[in-house]
């Protein structure tokens, strides 16, 4: 065992021991090489059944970061173009003044429709074809392209849809087709779960995390996007069966392992596969809006479908990816050639949201990458 490896294992194994996890997974690379592979505690209190390097964790928001692969993958193949309208691919999207609304403003969440129909269901969340249209009537809360604030929900539908119009399928089979299977992770990474992949999902646990949203005040922008709590990113919600089998692009279920090795093969060669070139990694990784966020209240720097420099990035402006509500998150630092993730059960926030930060800067101090 490497040292980042028993350093990791241990600080995973004393999350759990002291409560503050319930069951997590971490994995990373560096330079193309897996580095980290562990893993601790119970997937499913129910049952007991521990957690193992395949269990499947739904991580909400971090799935944003393989929503946005996706379109970048297909940006390298000719089939998506960053800068054409939306309506292009799909006509319809041009309703009520979004027909010069591109595909780069949907990755820079600067589209302008955030905001749900306010009596959408979790039943609704699981309809393809009526969320598609609903987000397709949407009129804009500022014009398109002048301001962005997070897209919670209707990024991935956005994106989604645009996908399915371009490519003739679904995000699901592009995913499969020219990522996951390539990189030998297609039982591992998913917007919907499959049937036989179902049994290996770890149980979502509410740690803190409703508990923070409730201290929240009504007003803010984010609640007014999302009113009906059923479709807040909660555990329950999470755990349904008919939302983790559906296609839902604004979240994704993996193994740590399968996401970390995907940011690794953007930023560099994985086993013979890189998804994108050199020249496409410095576009999307690049600054693209650092404007205050409309939905969150505080600026949020932002590339092409990936926030950037995150705290758990150890504050590297050039590393990029997305955390996920509870505390999930999968990103690459290509200054340093390293890609890390992290899933867990026990959704935290706040003071309480410890693991990815306390994981990854373990990882750094072993590598010797100082925080900035």
């Amino acid at each position: 065992m490497t040292d980042v490896q028993a350093r990791v294992q241990k600080a995973i194994d004393r999350l759990v021991e002291t409560g503050q996890e319930t069951g997590i997974q971490t994995a990373a690379y560096l330079h193309g090489f897996q580095i980290v592979d562990a893993w601790a505690g119970t997937a499913d209190p129910g049952s007991g059944r521990r957690v193992d390097g395949d269990s499947l964790f739904h991580s909400f928001s971090t799935g944003k970061g393989v929503t946005a692969t996706v379109v970048h993958v297909l940006a390298e193949q000719g089939l998506i173009d960053y800068d054409t309208p939306i309506a292009y691919y799909w006509p319809e999207f041009a309703a009520r003044g979004k027909q010069n609304t591109t595909v780069r403003h949907a990755l820079t969440h600067s589209v302008g429709v955030p905001q749900m129909p306010v009596d959408v269901t979790a039943e609704d969340l699981c309809d393809w074809d009526a969320m598609c249209t609903a987000v397709a009537d949407r009129e804009p809360l500022w014009e398109p392209g002048t301001a962005t604030g997070y897209h919670a929900w209707t990024f991935g539908w956005i994106l989604g849809e645009t996908i399915r119009r371009a490519t003739g399928r679904t995000i699901s089979q592009v995913l499969r087709e020219d990522i996951a299977r390539p990189l030998g992770v297609a039982d591992s990474l998913f917007f919907g779960v499959s049937e036989d992949a179902a049994p290996r999902l770890a149980t979502l646990l509410e740690g803190n995390w409703e508990t923070m949203l409730s201290t929240l005040p009504a007003s803010w922008p984010f609640f007014r996007a999302i009113p009906n709590r059923d479709v807040w990113p909660t555990a329950t919600l999470g755990n349904r069966p008919d939302y983790l089998r559906a296609d839902i692009p604004a979240g994704g279920t993996m193994t740590a392992r399968a996401a970390a090795r995907m940011y690794a093969a953007l930023i560099g060669e994985v086993d013979g596969v890189r998804l994108i070139s050199p020249e496409r990694l410095t576009q999307v990784s690049a600054v693209a809006t650092e404007q205050s966020d409309r939905m969150f209240g505080h600026p949020v720097p932002k590339g092409l479908g990936y926030f950037l420099g995150l705290p758990e990035m150890g504050g590297h402006r050039t590393a990029f990816g997305m955390h996920g509500s509870g505390g999930s998150i999968a990103f690459a630092d290509p200054e340093h050639g390293l890609a890390f993730a992290l899933t867990h059960n026990r959704l935290t926030g706040g003071p309480d949201d410890v693991a990815a930060q306390t994981v990854a800067d373990e990882i750094r101090a072993a590598l010797g990458i100082a925080r900035r």
